[in-house]
């Protein structure tokens, strides 16, 4: 039997034998029991329960060890790709069009004919003045010849001169518009669309062709007045193709020093490589770098908390064997998306707690 419930036994016994007590002093007795074994359970569950209860104090936190890097400020811009050649081209005279020398997708030098315009009337006036002239040409000899001679007048040796030099004059002036019958690409490229048919009344700034340089690409963007002067020619810039999954690091070529009246921007420009997985008009990032820190100290934005307007963070250390919070205030720099570089109060190495830091305080003992 229990050593505890031994008194207890007792004194029910002693009670029955000197007479059964009274309800209020069995109450009394029964309560001053109770007591005395809550006292003895409290002691062993103190006893038995120190170590695993100091254990649930600790809370569980993931940290991160923190680094030099360097940090880099951005100014975000949207823009294009743009062909620098990139042209509606059209005839130049007015007429039908009797022949389509290209296709879509074809490669076409400078000078080289797209179509023809018809040039029927023109060819029969050529013909006709080239008969003109072998008669202008035959009599300009005969009367040279005389007039080596010293035979007939001069003005007959000047006449015949003059009329052949005309005719020469007129045809020349009749195969430059023989030429303009000719649509031309006036650019080396590749021919992006056929817009004429054949049939089709061409015209003077009616676009027939479009004819685009892709190996001469730039990117375009407008940036904001605001950033004008912090945007200028030879500054780096990283450009993100999102619809291909590209992106490369080069420099502005031109930023312009005019602001646009209407939308209150400057134009800045970028050229760009050969690179077959570039199109005009393609939706490029543009990401002006116009602040550079080398071995900065950067952290999540996230993981930084405020006390009284004064930005801190909680950090690990070891102390007495084991791992405790220390709140930490840092004096921040910029920050950019989910960076922010820290100026003060971190150095390189120290555990920076990352997950968990919620409700930490200073000296709270914390588990890895």
């Amino acid at each position: 039997m229990s050593k505890i419930y031994r008194p207890a036994l007792l004194i029910v016994m002693l009670m029955a034998a000197c007479g059964s007590p009274s309800p209020e002093e069995q109450l009394a007795e029964l309560k001053k029991e109770e007591a005395t074994l809550k006292q003895k359970i409290a002691k062993l569950e103190k006893e038995t329960n120190k170590s695993d209860t100091a254990e649930r104090k600790k809370k569980s936190v993931i940290v991160a060890a923190v680094q030099d890097t360097v940090f880099e400020h951005y100014i975000d811009v949207q823009g294009s790709i743009d062909a620098r050649e990139n042209v509606s081209v059209s005839a130049k005279m007015p007429g039908i069009v009797t022949a389509i020398y290209v296709k879509e997708g074809q490669a076409v030098k400078k000078g080289q004919a797209l179509a023809q315009v018809d040039d029927q009337i023109l060819r029969a006036n050529v013909a006709e003045l080239r008969t003109q002239m072998d008669l202008a040409n035959t009599l300009f000899l005969k009367q040279q010849n005389l007039w080596n001679q010293k035979i007939g007048s001069e003005v007959q040796y000047l006449n015949a001169k003059n009329q052949k030099e005309s005719l020469e004059r007129k045809m020349a002036t009749l195969n430059d518009q023989l030429a303009q019958t000719r649509i031309v690409s006036p650019i080396n490229g590749t021919v992006d669309a056929v817009i004429v048919k054949l049939g089709d009344n061409a015209a003077p700034g009616s676009p027939a062709f479009h004819v685009v340089n892709g190996s001469n690409l730039r990117v375009l963007a407008n940036v904001a007045e605001a950033y004008a002067s912090k945007v200028k020619t030879g500054d780096q810039v990283v450009l993100d193709f999102p619809d291909i999954d590209k992106n490369l690091r080069t420099k502005i070529g031109f930023a312009s020093k005019v602001i646009d009246q209407t939308s209150r921007t400057i134009k800045v420009e970028v050229p760009l490589q050969n690179d077959p997985d570039l199109r005009p008009n393609m939706i490029a990032r543009m990401k002006i770098i116009d602040y550079v820190a080398p071995n900065a100290i950067v952290i999540p934005v996230n993981i930084i908390q405020y006390s009284l307007g004064k930005p801190y963070v909680i950090i690990a250390q070891k102390q007495n064997g084991n791992m405790i919070a220390k709140r930490r205030e840092i004096e921040m720099g910029r920050t950019y998306n989910d960076k922010a570089e820290i100026k003060g109060g971190l150095k390189a190495g120290e555990q920076i707690v990352t997950i968990g830091y919620q409700g930490l305080n200073d000296n709270d003992l914390i588990q890895l």
